[in-house]
């Protein structure tokens, strides 16, 4: 078994099972959500799992707005269910570089979230998709009263990210 350690880029989440054969559904994080399929390697990521394992995909389609894969070693609809809430990723330098206007949400991982009265919010502890958008999971500054704060990832929120700098801009009251 390979490993990836922070060399993977979490590309989606496998959401359950598909059909008799062991074949996986899996939301995808990307904008297009065929764009996995464009990769042989995967990394899986069990939910609780401290390690990722590589696994390489057979076989995959788009069906009814869903993403369905066929992963090596995993041949019945029990080992299929077992992975599901697991992260899928994808080797880092498997990936093209980002476009201006695009970032890996990985890249937000560790960034500090400042408001636009310039009080620091926290930093980002990872990205959740929501159905209607992604949520930044921001993890309050330490002596701070409350529990982790989610913050829309949508334009109307974000006025800007700077990865060079370390930091997200956002609209967001420090009391909520």
């Amino acid at each position: 078994m390979d490993r990836a350690g922070d060399g993977v880029v979490v590309m989606g989440e496998i959401v359950g099972s598909y059909g008799v054969r062991g074949w996986l559904k899996v939301r995808p994080y990307t904008d297009a959500a065929d764009a996995l399929l464009g990769y042989d390697n995967w990394w899986l990521k069990p939910a609780g799992a401290p390690d990722w394992r590589k696994v390489r995909r057979l076989d995959g389609r788009m069906h009814s707005g869903s993403l369905v894969v066929e992963l090596d070693g995993i041949g019945s609809p029990e080992m299929a269910k077992a992975l599901k809430g697991a992260d899928v990723g994808v080797s880092r330098e498997a990936l093209p570089p980002p476009s201006d206007a695009e970032v890996y949400w990985d890249d937000l991982v560790g960034l500090a979230v400042v408001n636009r009265a310039g009080v620091g919010l926290g930093e980002v502890s990872g990205v959740t998709e929501h159905g209607a958008h992604p949520l930044l999971q921001v993890r309050r500054p330490p002596g701070s009263i409350g529990g982790e704060r989610l913050i829309p990832l949508v334009p109307a929120i974000v006025d800007a990210i700077d990865i060079a700098a370390g930091r997200i801009d956002v609209d967001w009251g420090a009391d909520f």
